[in-house]
């Protein structure tokens, strides 16, 4: 028997003061029976740092196919392709190739660490490629925002700082940047 994906809900009111961005959304993220609580928590961070009314949400883990979100334009071209994770070489080149942006976005300390050792010169080549980096620590503490199946969260951007709160807690996330265009 398959296992369904877990549905969460979340209110999203996000204040982008670096790109004079403000938007007010409701995400339905569907957690896959194999994708942790902090991975999907990372996805919601991915959208919120790259906030648009057009932003979407994929089938992720479902499709190989298709990145994590992505961003398309009027001509069904991809403006934004967000992936997550440490992926191989060829994946990120279809990403580069297809996509005026592409961001990813890297977690799990020890394993990254050595990720970005190993492919650094290779992401060098790619000039649309943004690597961001969430420690383990951050990352526990984003995952903590998905106590409930439905949040209601707050987000200010300001010099490459994301406060993000709920009712009961405030945290302050820094993603650090390993390559930007």
């Amino acid at each position: 028997m398959a296992l369904k994906a877990t549905i969460y809900k979340a209110m999203v009111n996000v204040a982008d003061l670096d790109r004079n961005q403000f938007l007010d959304a409701t995400l339905t993220l569907a957690r896959h029976p194999s994708e942790t609580q902090e991975r999907m928590m990372l996805r919601l961070l991915a959208w919120i740092k790259y906030a648009d009314e057009r932003l979407q949400f994929t089938r992720g883990l479902s499709a190989e196919d298709e990145p994590e979100a992505w961003l398309r334009n009027d001509y069904l071209g991809i403006d934004l392709w967000i992936e997550l994770g440490l992926p191989d070489e060829k994946r990120l080149k279809k990403a580069c190739t297809q996509a005026k942006d592409v961001a990813l976005f890297a977690y799990n300390s020890r394993a990254a660490q050595i990720w970005w050792q190993q492919n650094q010169n290779r992401c060098a080549s790619f000039g649309n490629l943004s690597i961001w980096y969430l420690d383990d620590e951050q990352l526990a503490a984003l995952s903590a925002f998905a106590n409930d199946r439905t949040m209601t969260l707050q987000a200010t951007l300001q010099d490459g700082a994301i406060w993000l709160s709920d009712d009961t807690q405030n945290r302050e996330i820094h993603l650090e940047a390993w390559q930007q265009p």
